[in-house]
């Protein structure tokens, strides 16, 4: 369970494919404090490291997180932002973040408002019944709050701060972008289809 509340920055440096796998090798800040077999999240998307060294650590993802997200699509140079799970008694900044990415999504707009920026993501339809105004939605693994959704898209308003902190500072016009809808969102409306159907 992650907070998406980004820890650090880090750079793909190799990719390895292996059969239908893609074997990443990821460096940044914290990959010396990492631990073979933890979970990370990657641009939202959790991972086991299983490899490490100083400067870096080994990520697979396998065919099916390949068609799920961006990762595909990823080359050396590209900047991706980690989290670490969460501690249990630690304060809860962003919301719960499964690091399950629900879909794709891509930008469609990037509006400069004095300094902050407003991103516009667009999405599958079908996803529209989960995202509410001011609710809660991660992008490439942040937790940010929506704002003027319709059926197909969102903005989100990122200051400064995110911008420099994230890999939002290479997000522009035409980007693709993990999405992971809101769990409680998600619990209720399967709850409620349940309930309706019992009716």
């Amino acid at each position: 369970m992650f907070t998406g509340i980004i820890e650090s920055l880090a750079e793909i440096k190799e990719i390895q494919k292996e059969g239908s796998n893609y074997h990443f090798r990821v460096q940044s800040p914290i990959s010396k404090e990492l631990k073979v077999d933890q979970s990370l999240a990657h641009d939202g998307v959790c991972l086991t490291v299983t490899q490490k060294d100083d400067q870096s650590h080994w990520v697979t993802a396998i065919a099916e997180t390949l068609q799920l997200t961006s990762l595909s699509e990823w080359q050396p140079g590209k900047l991706v932002n980690l989290e670490r799970a969460m501690v249990a008694n630690g304060r809860l900044d962003g919301h719960f973040v499964q690091g399950h990415v629900d879909s794709v999504g891509i930008c469609r707009d990037v509006l400069d408002v004095d300094g902050s920026a407003y991103y516009t993501f667009e999405f599958d339809e079908k996803f529209s019944h989960l995202i509410v105004p001011k609710g809660s939605i991660t992008v490439n693994g942040v937790s940010l709050t929506v704002v003027e959704p319709t059926q197909n898209r969102f903005k989100v308003a990122i200051i400064p701060f995110t911008v420099e902190h994230t890999n939002f500072q290479q997000i522009q016009v035409g980007t693709k972008v993990n999405l992971e809808f809101d769990i409680i969102g998600k619990y209720f409306v399967r709850y409620m289809q349940a309930y309706t159907a019992n009716i």
